[in-house]
């Protein structure tokens, strides 16, 4: 051995077949001592077995006159770690030798400084190949995660899944893999990306989930997120869009009024984008759809109950079932003429309708309120406040506390025929965008519906009041 040579004291040689292990001094064969003891300088790594663990130090034997110490802070980059939990009596550790001899006289060893440069070198390589690498999570730091690879490593929150994770306490003490992004040894500065992982994982699977479905296939998923537009479902491996005009047959704001994250749907494939990797899903058409029941239910002419769901200056939508909703033209609203469906009728009112027309294949009703037999029209509300139109004018019931509108009209002089707000007229167009989610239908042929001679004079007499007055010069 090359160490043997240099062991050997003077005067003494070294017995043949020995390894060094015997010398022969003045004719007598003795242990060489100093062959035993493993050459090393301060920086080298060693190893050595565990021969005793203190509560804040680990004694180490590494084949030299004495024991390593391994104080706790050089165990682990953890911080105030118990040695025990480190390290298992026997077991073989590396350490970095810091000090051959201290002032104590001790020999003062590092684990972790010992794996930091192993970790670096395996760190480095991983990064050249874009091979990931494992490491427990010790440490949820403000915007990420710490993982133990040896060195400190950082995993960001936005790379943690594919998908926002709401909870990175749940990943503590979890062994996981990830892909080194970013490099920098002088800085200690490792950003790794779990994500980057998971995506590559699920190539594979995206492909296959991809070539499985087809149109008007019925799957299951997980609602993953939701936007202002839709949700989107997991389908174990691959997102698809539910368009938020696709979640429910009736009306819906935002999909979180129906859906939340997390959810388990049944939903209908719709479309397969197949190179752009998207599917669109629907969630209404695993439901059952309100249009047939009132298809099978209804007939023309059959009355009803209904609830004004919205107010419009061409009449007011009323919902007959839930996701259904009927138009009743403002021609339809009154046996007389009316200015403002908001003279009769408001959001919330429970009426009753009758059918005028079932529209199949436009899915759209037409319905009247002024043919229902024993209806008295407005509603009786419980106070002006509650009576007063949405832009704020009070109603004709209001104002003259009359029993019917008609009485009311009569009654009116012409000149207190206000005349439309601008306001009103300019709501017609959004009302009618907003009502295009509903089962609705505008009754056909209003134009060849006959008004009552009383309703013409009516008429001519609001015409006439709604050119506005000259106004009185001031003084």
């Amino acid at each position: 051995m090359a160490a043997t040579d240099t062991t050997t004291p003077a005067g003494a040689t070294v017995v043949e077949g020995s390894d060094g292990l015997l010398l022969e001094v003045d004719g007598q064969i003795v242990p060489n001592y100093d062959a035993t003891i493993t050459p090393f300088e301060e920086g080298d790594v060693v190893t050595g077995k565990v021969v005793r663990i203190d509560a804040d130090e680990v004694l180490v034997d590494i084949g030299y006159k004495s024991e390593g110490v391994i104080p706790a802070h050089e165990l682990s980059i953890r911080k105030s770690v118990d040695p025990a939990d480190e390290v298992e009596l026997g077991e073989e550790v590396d350490a970095l030798v810091l000090t051959k001899e201290d002032q104590d006289g001790r020999l003062i060893l590092s684990k972790k400084r010992a794996r930091f440069e192993k970790a670096w070198r395996r760190i480095e390589a991983a990064a050249e190949s874009g091979e990931p690498v494992e490491g427990q999570v010790i440490e949820v730091v403000k915007g990420g995660l710490i993982i133990d690879l040896g060195v400190r490593g950082f995993l960001p929150a936005s790379l943690v899944d594919i998908r926002r994770v709401p909870h990175l306490d749940d990943y503590l003490g979890q062994k996981i893999e990830c892909k080194v992004i970013e490099l920098n040894r002088s800085r200690n500065n490792v950003v790794l990306s779990r994500r980057a992982v998971l995506e590559e994982e699920r190539k594979e699977v995206r492909q296959q989930i991809l070539d499985r479905l087809q149109p008007g296939l019925v799957v299951e998923g997980q609602i993953s997120n939701i936007v202002d537009f839709g949700a989107f479902v997991d389908l174990d491996g691959i997102d698809g869009l539910i368009h938020i005009s696709e979640l429910s047959w009736s009306h819906v704001n935002h999909p979180s009024e129906i859906l939340s994250i997390g959810d388990t749907v049944k939903v209908k494939v719709l479309d397969i984008d197949r190179d752009r990797q998207r599917i669109s899903l629907g969630l209404k058409q695993t439901q059952e759809d309100p249009w047939q029941r009132v298809v099978d239910t209804y007939n023309v002419n059959d009355e009803l109950e209904g609830k004004v769901t919205k107010v419009v200056t061409f009449g007011a939508f009323v919902e007959i079932l839930d996701g259904v909703e009927g138009l009743v033209h403002i021609s339809e609203l009154a046996p007389h003429h009316v200015e403002s469906p908001r003279e009769i009728v408001h959001p919330g009112d429970e009426i009753r309708v009758k059918i005028l027309e079932i529209d199949s294949e436009r899915r759209r009703l037409s319905l009247s309120a002024k043919r229902v037999e024993d209806q008295i029209l407005p509603v009786s509300r419980g106070s002006d406040a509650e009576s007063a139109t949405d832009d704020g004018e009070p109603s004709a019931e209001a104002t003259e506390n009359a029993p019917t509108q008609a009485s009311a009209e009569a009654a009116q002089p012409e000149s207190a025929v206000e005349p439309e707000p601008a306001a009103e007229t300019a709501e017609a167009a959004p009302d009618v965008q907003a009502s295009s989610d509903a089962t609705v239908a505008e009754p056909a042929g209003e134009q060849a519906q006959p008004q009552p001679a009383g309703d013409e004079a009516a008429t001519a007499a609001a015409d006439s009041t709604t050119e506005p007055a000259a106004e009185p010069t001031q003084d």
